[in-house]
């Protein structure tokens, strides 16, 4: 059977559909028309987006993901969102964070992350190829690649709009929010549903690679 060809406009309709459904429009605040009107310039640049040689997520590799940033939708409330694929349990954040840890973790200037506060991440990949690899070395890797390193908000919608991503040895880490210490974040299977916790930067893990992305992209100001 042939696979329907991948179209980026129904793919974008999707993501937004998702993050509607999880009741991203009331935990905003904006409500339904204020945060379809936040996502919907993006919907022009999603059309642009690079056709997918395989179905989006089957092999930790998406065109494109619809973000939005933690002054839209914190993080403490789109973790428990998500769920492994055909999973019910809510993720979670690890209480390895201690109190106020979460709100350092910020975007490293390297990212440079848009202004707005929704945009596109395009040519994610899931990074398992450094599974074993110390982090700063896949950091500086990816890195010289041209590539820009995922931020924990980027994890979650990862996760978010592709659950199939997030698999038994084929976790990541997200080196594009650091809080200025050692600590790396990262997203794995924890209890039977997706974990927000953090690795050190110098410590290798088999099952967890290094997430990251071609570029981003944000509507018009």
């Amino acid at each position: 059977m042939a696979r329907t060809p991948f179209d980026p406009e129904a793919e974008f309709d999707r993501q937004v559909r998702t993050l509607t459904d999880l009741g991203y429009p009331a935990l905003s605040g904006l409500g339904p028309e204020r945060f379809a009107a936040l996502v919907a310039p993006l919907r022009a640049r999603a059309t642009a987006a690079p056709v997918s040689p395989c179905e989006p997520g089957a092999d930790g590799r998406v065109p494109f993901l619809l973000v939005v940033t933690r002054n839209v939708a914190p993080i403490e409330e789109t973790m428990p969102r998500t769920t492994l694929h055909g999973g019910r349990l809510p993720g979670f954040v690890d209480r390895t964070f201690e109190p106020g840890a979460l709100e350092r973790f910020v975007a490293t200037e390297e990212t440079g992350l848009p202004a707005q506060d929704a945009y596109l991440l395009l040519e994610v990949e899931r990074g398992e190829e450094f599974c074993g690899a110390v982090p700063h070395d896949a950091m500086n890797v990816i890195t010289g690649r041209g590539r820009t390193l995922l931020t924990i908000e980027e994890g979650i919608a990862l996760i978010t709009h592709f659950p199939q991503v997030l698999v038994k040895n084929k976790c990541f880490s997200l080196g594009g929010s650091r809080c200025g210490d050692r600590r790396v974040p990262a997203i794995w299977i924890s209890q039977k549903a997706p974990k927000l916790g953090w690795c050190w930067e110098g410590n290798p893990h088999t099952w967890l690679g290094m997430a990251s992305a071609g570029t981003r992209a944000a509507g018009p100001a």
